[in-house]
């Protein structure tokens, strides 16, 4: 897909390529690769799986989605400047091949999740007097 062929996010064709092509864009990030490889180490096939699921019942509204989203992030050690770099990737990937109502509402929940961990982590580490 390219700039020239955007359209909108309406299959799970769609939801992998988006995926994929994020995730192999973290991968390879000097902020991110590092802490994503660490903790998911040879389960990338897994964790994409999961990814799939978890964008397909968001954006498509196919529920094959079950469980939490934040729990396995809770002890990462991340920051807001990774929640930033996340989102730039995460914006850029959708920027490339996609548009409209559904990529937005992508864009939208893609940041408010970001919100919600940051937030939380935060949390956590405050009631643990952690500093990272």
């Amino acid at each position: 897909m390219n700039m020239v062929d955007r359209k909108d996010i309406s299959t799970l064709e769609d939801v992998i390529w988006l995926v994929d092509t994020f995730y192999g864009k973290v991968r390879e990030d000097d902020l991110l690769a590092d802490i994503f490889n660490e903790r998911i180490q040879d389960r990338w096939p897994q964790h994409l799986q999961k990814m799939y699921t978890f964008w397909q019942t968001l954006l498509l509204n196919e529920h094959t989605y079950f469980g939490g989203p934040f729990p396995p992030h809770a002890t990462l050690p991340v920051e807001k400047p990774h929640f930033d770099r996340w989102l730039k990737l995460f914006f850029e990937t959708l920027e490339e091949s996609f548009e409209g109502p559904v990529t937005e509402e992508a864009r939208w929940r893609a940041n408010r999740m970001a919100e919600m961990f940051q937030y939380k982590i935060e949390l956590i580490r405050e009631r643990q007097g952690q500093d990272y």
